[in-house]
């Protein structure tokens, strides 16, 4: 049981290191953009595709981290009103329903994806099939709807692996 925890916990982060690299060719892509436009007059031609592209990947490769250990912008106006039970029963709640809101962009996602798949789009500079980025989009939404779901169960049956803010 220990070895599939560890295992678990190493995967998790996976997404996080492809994330990484595409915010690092994010960056380096922009700033080769930046030079060729200024001093050469010729810019990567490709560049808002693979921004696009890029952007994607480290938004929704990164979501579902994000979402277990709770990291997303929170606003507290409300708290005080709240006690400490009411506030677990709030943020339960909050997690499932978010979780079960996720399934049907997820779904919708994947029909949109093997739509461009069944007409054979693709980018218009670098010839990019537009339905992977659709799977890869659809997979993560449906890992992060799956997290919210298990946090907001893990929030029932074992609140003290919950991280809190």
């Amino acid at each position: 049981m220990q070895m599939i925890a560890t295992l678990l916990r190493r995967s998790a982060k996976l997404p996080l290191v492809v994330s990484a690299a595409a915010l690092f060719f994010l960056m380096v892509m922009t700033f080769s953009d930046v030079i060729l436009r200024s001093a050469v007059n010729n810019p990567i031609e490709s560049a808002t595709e693979l921004t696009r592209l890029f952007m994607a990947i480290v938004v929704f490769a990164s979501l579902p981290m994000v979402s277990w250990k709770g990291n997303h912008i929170a606003v507290d106006l409300l708290d005080p009103i709240f006690s400490r039970k009411m506030a677990r029963g709030r943020d339960i709640i909050i997690d499932l329903v978010c979780g079960l809101a996720l399934l049907w962009p997820a779904k919708r996602i994947w029909e949109l994806a093997e739509r461009a798949r069944g007409y054979g789009d693709v980018s218009e500079y670098i010839g990019f099939p537009q339905y992977l980025p659709g799977w890869f989009i659809a997979f993560f939404t449906l890992t992060t709807a799956l997290v919210f779901i298990a946090r907001g169960v893990t929030r029932i049956v074992a609140p003290s692996r919950i991280h809190t803010r």
